[in-house]
Order: structure tokens, then C-alpha cells, then sequence
């Protein structure tokens, strides 16, 4: 891969990312019980260095990373977030399971890209990260945890 290459999905990448942290704004409002908060609280802030260490890797290109705020795809998300987290714990879960598909998705093609080693590893780092986000709101949906914690 050439320079622009990886600029550029180092910058769709973090673009990803940011539009995530909109999308785990949105859904925090609607999470009630104090357990699952916290966990979707970490993973947001697990979005968030995300965000963080893309965006050096670009700036280490002399490129600038994306601004913070979604793109279309993001506005897309968020709206759907808006909506279907308006049913509470359970509806803000099912919002954050498609998100987490998505994501887990994009990190899983970038990850067989030809990065230098220092960005593979960023990259690894961060699906794996994506990876136990899923497994947590997927199980979280399969067990209704909303109903045992209430």
C-alpha cells in the first residue's frame, strides 16, 4: 500500500469510530440500568482512543484525521440510534448490536490489508476491542439481560 492508501483507511477507519461514539451517545441516554451504562460507557471510551490513535497514525502522515462529526453513514446511524433506543435498555442494545456489526466488519477487511507493522497493530488492537464489544451486546440481547438487572 502506498502512502494515500493508508491515509485513507486509517481515515474511513477512524471516520467509523467517530461516527460509534455519536451512535453510543445516543444510546447511553436510554440505558436506565446502572450495570449495562457502565459497560456501554467504557466502550464508547474504548471508541474514543480509537479515534485518538488513528488519528496520530494519520497525523504521523502529515494528513489531517477526520473532524469530529458523523458523516452521512454517521447521520444515517445516529437516527437509527435516535429511534430505536427510544424503547429503552433493550431497544438501545438492539441499536448498538447493528453498529457493532458494521464496525466489526470494517475492521475485519482492514485487518487483512498490507499495513506496516506499527499500524496492523493499532488495527488489531482496536477489532479486537470491537470483537469483545459485540460478544458483550450480543449476549447481553440473548440473555434480555434488561429483564434480569431491573
Amino acid at each position: 500500500m502506498d502512502n494515500s492508501d493508508i491515509v485513507k483507511e486509517l481515515r474511513s477507519l477512524c471516520q467509523l469510530d467517530i461516527d460509534a461514539i455519536h451512535a453510543y451517545n445516543e444510546c447511553l441516554k436510554h440505558i436506565d440500568i446502572t450495570v449495562i451504562k457502565k459497560d456501554v460507557e467504557q466502550f464508547r471510551a474504548d471508541h474514543e482512543r480509537h479515534v485518538k490513535d488513528l488519528s496520530a497514525l494519520i497525523h504521523s502522515f502529515k494528513e489531517k484525521a477526520p473532524e469530529f462529526s458523523p458523516d452521512l453513514k454517521g447521520y444515517m446511524l445516529d437516527v437509527f440510534s435516535k429511534l430505536r433506543s427510544l424503547t429503552g435498555t433493550e431497544g438501545a442494545l438492539k441499536s448498538l448490536r447493528g453498529g457493532e456489526n458494521l464496525t466489526n466488519k470494517r475492521y475485519a477487511r482492514a485487518i487483512d490489508l498490507d499495513f506496516p507493522a506499527n499500524i496492523k497493530n493499532v488495527i488489531a488492537a482496536n477489532y479486537k476491542d470491537e470483537q469483545r464489544h459485540l460478544k458483550y451486546v450480543e449476549e447481553a440481547i440473548d440473555n434480555k439481560i434488561w429483564k434480569k438487572a431491573a
